[in-house]
């Protein structure tokens, strides 16, 4: 018989105005493992790999001021280990960030006072930079469903099991430790193959240190420059993993949006990206997140969108 697991029962207080669940369909990222949204229970969860190893399944369970956390683990978490999991989890849902500047931007703008009103403009981001990084790379030159293929697969394969079956995110080591023809065949991760193979790489041996992106002193086209150094990375994917960093002065374009921005602003007419451009570069360094929050606006008109 299998040992009976503990659960750690958290708190994490919200600030004023956050909206739980337009944070967590925010974009996709909710949708891949090991993040699972269950809408039948109203539940968010998220298996984190804990700094010892320790394998927490949390499940998340909002309300207007706080979030409750029921932390799965083999053991009972010590204090330690409930403030890293409260820590990751404020991380992801990007708690401490002040979004107030923001919102007063959007007040400024008739079009977009309905931002400030309902509280949006996080964006969900995994618990560490590494993994940000490797899934921006599986969304690059392909349809949503092939990334969220080889994320269940890069996490079946390569993640590590909690004993409640679901499994971890792989780390760089993980990734490192296997070959091209594995990631090609097992992940099904094409052309980028070698370079996911090659970012952990980097990031195992200590020669990259993406983490620290979080917390950069560089300008952001200092760091949209080094974000582009990682092979894998071209303009729409560092753009895109600027704005997981707090940088929303890149538009990051890719077929989706540039549909969508047609569809919004042109009655489905194609437009060139000098056009997007231009139309956004008023809004300077928030540029990017204007850009997101209203190609996506009617995600935010439910509790759930329908995706």
């Amino acid at each position: 018989m299998p040992k009976q697991l503990a659960v750690t029962a958290l708190k994490i207080f919200l600030p004023s105005g956050f909206d739980f669940w337009r944070t967590v369909f925010s974009h996709g990222w909710c949708s891949l493992l090991p993040f699972r949204v269950n809408k039948n229970l109203e539940t968010f969860s998220r298996l984190l790999r804990l700094k010892d190893g320790t394998l927490a399944d949390c499940t998340i369970k909002a309300s207007t001021s706080s979030l409750r956390v029921d932390a799965l683990s083999a053991s009972p978490l010590t204090k330690d280990q409930g403030t890293e999991v409260r820590d990751l989890l404020s991380a992801c849902l990007r708690l401490e960030e002040d979004f107030s500047p923001f919102h007063t931007e959007a007040r400024r703008y008739p079009q977009y006072r309905w931002i400030a009103k309902r509280g949006v403009g996080r964006l969900l981001r995994a618990p560490t930079v590494f993994e940000d990084l490797i899934k921006m790379m599986c969304t690059t030159n392909c349809s949503w469903s092939l990334t969220t293929n080889m994320v269940h697969n890069l996490v079946g394969e390569l993640g590590e099991k909690h004993p409640d079956g679901f499994m971890s995110f792989p780390t760089p080591q993980a990734i490192a430790g296997v070959s091209e023809k594995f990631v090609r065949k097992a992940i099904r991760a094409g052309y980028r193959s070698p370079y996911l193979i090659e970012c952990a790489e980097r990031v195992a041996s200590g020669e990259l240190d993406v983490e620290s992106w979080r917390t950069s002193v560089l300008s952001t086209e200092d760091l949209y420059r080094l974000v582009q150094g990682v092979k894998g990375m071209g303009p729409y994917a560092a753009g895109n993993l600027l704005r997981l960093l707090g940088r929303y002065s890149h538009l990051a374009l890719d077929s989706w949006v540039r549909s969508q921005y047609a569809e919004v602003q042109y009655n489905g007419r194609r437009v060139s990206d000098r056009t997007i451009e231009r139309a956004y570069r008023k809004y300077g360094r928030w540029q990017g997140l204007f850009f997101w929050l209203e190609m996506t606006r009617p995600w935010f008109d439910k509790k759930f969108p329908d995706w």
